[in-house]
């Protein structure tokens, strides 16, 4: 017969450590669900967004292409134009990282990187056209905090071109960077409005034309 008897202290001790796991646990799957509820979301506003314009596109037809019921949506975005902040962030993010891994794909020659990151980024806006319309037309003029994030977006990718172009202790004239990015940025919508009918190829040796003066200017 075995007589050994437990510790008490130790029992408690083992217990109040799997209760503590188990918590543990259970918050990071909330967590997760709820982060993959919010992905959810942010995917479907892009689609939904790009193909019906934001102003015509309502918190219910986001929930019903997410497949979420509406409560889902407050749990992670107080209004609209939060979601619509969050989708913009995530495609621009996006663009940028495709933007710059053609860009260092393509050599050290700055007028070569200059047409990879331009090639790239028309490529991509006539690829998917839901996230260029959510990028260049949807986003303007809606509030504040989303003036806000444009600019933001627009800082990074001025920052990246200058990462990724200027010479080794130059800097970029910033009055001219910005010209030139909102060159390209119109040169873009022009074409879009024209049912992307000039050939990427074209439009990018267009837009070159543009990126060349801001590489001459830095020696």
């Amino acid at each position: 017969m075995n007589t050994t008897t437990s510790n008490p202290s130790s029992i408690a001790a083992a217990t109040a450590a799997t209760t503590v796991n188990k918590r543990h646990y259970r918050g990071s799957a909330v967590e997760e669900r709820r982060a993959q509820r919010r992905q959810q979301l942010i995917d479907a506003a892009i689609q939904v967004y790009g193909q019906n314009g934001y102003r015509h596109s309502g918190v219910k037809q986001v929930c019903d292409a997410a497949g979420l019921t509406q409560r889902y949506f407050y749990e992670s975005f107080a209004h609209s134009d939060e979601l619509l902040i969050a989708c913009y962030e995530q495609a621009a993010r996006w663009m940028r990282e495709d933007n710059m891994a053609a860009a260092k794909a393509a050599g050290r020659d700055p007028v070569v990187r200059s047409r990879a990151m331009l090639q790239a980024y028309f490529q991509s806006l006539k690829d998917n056209p839901t996230i260029g319309r959510l990028l260049l037309i949807e986003i303007r003029g809606i509030s504040p905090a989303v003036d806000e994030a444009i600019e933001k977006a627009l800082k990074a990718t001025s920052d990246d071109i200058a990462r990724v172009l200027a010479r080794p202790g130059r800097r970029f004239d910033e009055l001219l960077q910005a010209g030139i990015l909102g060159g390209v940025i119109h040169i873009a919508l022009h074409w879009m409005a024209n049912g992307y009918s000039t050939p990427v190829d074209v439009v990018t040796e267009t837009a070159l034309k543009l990126g060349v003066s801001l590489l001459d200017d830095n020696g």
